[in-house]
């Protein structure tokens, strides 16, 4: 069994254009960060930075070779492809899908999910349906045989851009169970998606010197100083949820 983790990772974002490869601390970037803060868990046998075929997104491939970490190149829209056809090269059995904007994720949050869909019979396991964890630390694990199942069922463009919501939203057809945290921590947010989450976590890795930081590091920090938390209380977390609702309701729209 291999285990995978597949970074999704692009230049395009529309709310934060090349945040991939933005610098958080000098000659460290945004990818940097997920890709060290992921080299700290014990379950992960391969770590691939999957990217689209798009012009732009050749800095990420440099990015890859000058670093020496491995790459993927697929769909720039059909990201659920991306993720089919990569775990296909790679023979992967299970899947860790990871978004390139969480440079502050928890090795030890991902390494328990890890273990948890391991020991039991699931097809897709998180953390976030309903989420109790900190935006920026969101995991999401799956076996090949649910990939493939939605990669051959999916038909929604939200099913075909998010990867996984084919899987949540048919539970009837897939195992899936949700991992809480004891204290709900869902009011944080160091996801970068915003330039005022740039700026926080600008802020955070300036101030916690440890690898990796821990869920627990930085609410330490926010206790400490409190006011790190205004940096970007007021952004919208579900933007990106209300475009994709938009784009089903067309499909199924012109589909009739």
């Amino acid at each position: 069994m291999t285990v995978g983790c597949i970074i999704q990772a692009r230049m395009g974002s529309t709310r934060l254009p090349g945040k991939v490869l933005l610098e958080l601390k000098e000659g460290k970037t945004v990818l940097n960060y997920v890709i060290n803060q992921l080299s700290f868990c014990r379950t992960i046998d391969k770590i691939i930075v999957a990217t689209t075929t798009l012009t732009e997104d050749d800095d990420i491939v440099n990015f890859c070779k000058i670093n020496n970490i491995e790459y993927f190149r697929g769909d720039a829209k059909n990201v659920l492809d991306r993720h089919y056809q990569c775990a296909m090269k790679y023979s992967f059995s299970t899947i860790i899908r990871m978004p390139s904007d969480k440079p502050l994720l928890d090795p030890t949050v991902v390494d328990d999910i890890v273990e948890i869909f391991n020991s039991n019979s699931y097809d897709y396991i998180t953390n976030f349906l309903p989420s109790t964890t900190p935006g920026g630390t969101e995991v999401e694990v799956f076996s090949f045989e649910s990939l493939k199942k939605s990669w051959n069922d999916a038909e929604l463009p939200s099913e075909k851009e998010h990867v996984t919501n084919h899987m949540y939203n048919n539970n009837n057809k897939f195992k899936i169970f949700n991992v809480t945290n004891k204290e709900d921590l869902s009011r944080f947010r160091w996801v970068v998606d915003r330039k005022e989450d740039y700026i926080l976590v600008k802020e955070i890795i300036s101030k916690i010197d440890k690898e990796p930081i821990l869920i627990k590091d930085i609410l330490e920090l926010f206790q400490k100083e409190p006011a790190l938390i205004e940096i970007n209380s007021h952004v919208d977390k579900d933007e990106g949820n209300t475009k994709s609702a938009q784009e089903d309701d067309e499909f199924l729209r012109t589909k009739k």
